[in-house]
């Protein structure tokens, strides 16, 4: 699978996005701890708003809960502008 977001390291190997060589997530059980809507705050509000679109179906895919891409990836629909 291609298209994961990788951070630079620079010794900060602690980040919940970092992969080893063959592409596996250092800190998996991080993401399996999490509950949906945990996992859905974070994505929408926290660490994972630095991702892309393409990035978080990625990420979602391998931590199996590729079933939160719609709510995570909904598009978000502002109110029209009213008008004095």
């Amino acid at each position: 699978m291609t298209g994961f977001y990788r951070p630079q390291l620079d010794g900060f190997e602690e980040d919940p996005f970092a992969r080893d060589g063959e592409d596996k997530l250092i800190r998996r059980q991080y993401w399996l701890g999490l509950s949906d809507r945990s996992l859905v705050l974070l994505m929408t509000k926290g660490i994972g708003t630095r991702l892309t679109a393409d990035e978080k179906r990625a990420h979602l895919a391998d931590i199996r809960r590729a079933h939160l891409a719609d709510e995570i990836l909904a598009p978000e629909i502002l109110p029209p502008e009213r008008r004095p």
